[in-house]
């Protein structure tokens, strides 16, 4: 139950982990992978801003990962898919899931997707208006001086139309990614959790933010991430996949699962992924969006869903739901220092299920609006 030493783990980091690649040309899972050392394998996935991303850990994570022998792997909340990503890269055959839409369409883009890019003049035509077609004006009607400006409200409406209206569910996923990091690249602290425009237009010294990027048009912004995903993308096969489900809805057969969930910090106060990104998830259901919000609330956040893992009380239970479900699986969880239940807990409910349980090296990392702002990643390794 100790953590790892010192001197195994600089032994460990001498090593290579066997199947990082050589991002010079594409990767399938059949060939063999170029050795590279764990800082240098990451180069083609596109930076994100989404709270929690492990995209900086993902070294450290893989590191740990080096001695497990496993070729198939679950990310059960995926996320932004950087460490589904990784594991697609090192020739696994990865299950990216998550259960909020938007967060799917990452995965369709950069998990499940071996090689559909979304093409130069397509980029160029997602906030055109089309001849002959008649767009709603939603976003501008309903969120005029809650997150954009009126001229950026009207080119959300004209994209996501267009966006819902591409055939392929690949360039779709694409051009959604590209979309979801442009509003978030425009926003104070990148999330949706509050009516803050005036941040961005006050004429005041700032400590914080980059006004720059705040008030680049969503056009040069969606054109620079539409090319970093199509950069990124990798062929496995045909071998990845994503899944829109709850973690307990997805079938237990993997070598390998990943465990990332939403974070309850000591206070008892939970990651409301939902809550922060609710913009995002209304663009997916466009048409419907209207009946979605709850208009009590000034920043038109959509009809509260609560998850059970951001309630203190529930979340032992369902940790232990979680681990009982994949109990035949290795299973990896990223947890943070402070968090409610404590590590602790955790490893108790694992050696429960499990012949062997490592807590591995904490890592300081710092979380958007967290007060405790260097709190510790710890992985727990359960085998």
């Amino acid at each position: 139950m100790s953590s790892t030493s010192p001197a195994h783990r600089a032994k460990r980091s001498a090593r290579t982990w066997r199947s990082l690649i050589d991002f010079g040309t594409p990767i399938s899972v059949a060939e063999s992978v170029t050795h590279s050392p764990p800082d240098a394998h990451f180069n083609r996935f596109p930076r994100t801003r989404y709270q929690g991303s492990k995209r900086k850990l993902v070294p450290v994570i893989l590191d740990e990962l080096s001695e497990i022998p496993f070729t198939t792997a679950l990310d059960a909340f995926g996320g932004t898919g950087s460490v589904a990503y990784a594991l697609k890269c090192a020739g696994k055959l990865v299950t990216y899931n998550d259960i909020l839409a938007f967060n799917h369409q990452i995965g369709l883009a950069l998990i499940e997707n071996d090689s559909v890019v979304l093409s130069d003049e397509k980029i160029n035509s997602i906030g055109e208006r089309e001849s002959g077609v008649t767009y709603d004006d939603f976003i501008e009607r309903t969120f005029e001086g809650i997150y954009f400006t009126a001229e950026e409200n009207c080119w959300l409406d004209v994209a996501v139309q267009n966006i819902h209206r591409l055939t392929c569910p690949y360039e779709r996923a694409i051009a959604w990614f590209a979309l979801f990091q442009s509003a978030m690249a425009k926003r104070p602290y990148n999330l949706f959790h509050r009516r803050n425009l005036y941040m961005r237009l006050a004429n005041v010294k700032r400590s914080f933010g980059n006004k720059t990027s705040w008030d680049r048009p969503f056009d040069v912004h969606f054109k620079v991430f539409a090319q970093n995903a199509n950069q990124a993308i990798i062929d496995s096969s045909g071998a990845c996949r994503a899944v829109c489900r709850d973690a307990l809805d997805v079938e237990p057969d993997y070598d390998l699962v990943y465990i990332d969930t939403p974070y309850i910090n000591r206070a008892g106060v939970g990651v409301d992924y939902h809550g922060f990104y609710h913009f995002l998830e209304g663009m997916m259901a466009y048409d419907r969006w209207p009946e979605l919000i709850d208009y009590r609330t000034k920043h038109r956040r959509l009809i509260p869903r609560e998850s059970p893992w951001s309630r203190p009380n529930s979340s032992p239970e369902l940790f232990r739901a979680l681990f009982n479900h994949f109990r035949n699986s290795t299973l990896v969880v990223s947890y943070r220092s402070d968090g409610t239940p404590t590590v602790n807990q955790l490893e108790k409910l694992l050696w429960s299920i499990k012949t062997s349980v490592r807590i591995c090296d904490a890592v300081p990392h710092p979380y958007a609006l967290s007060k405790n702002r260097w709190s510790n990643e710890v992985l727990i390794v359960a085998v």
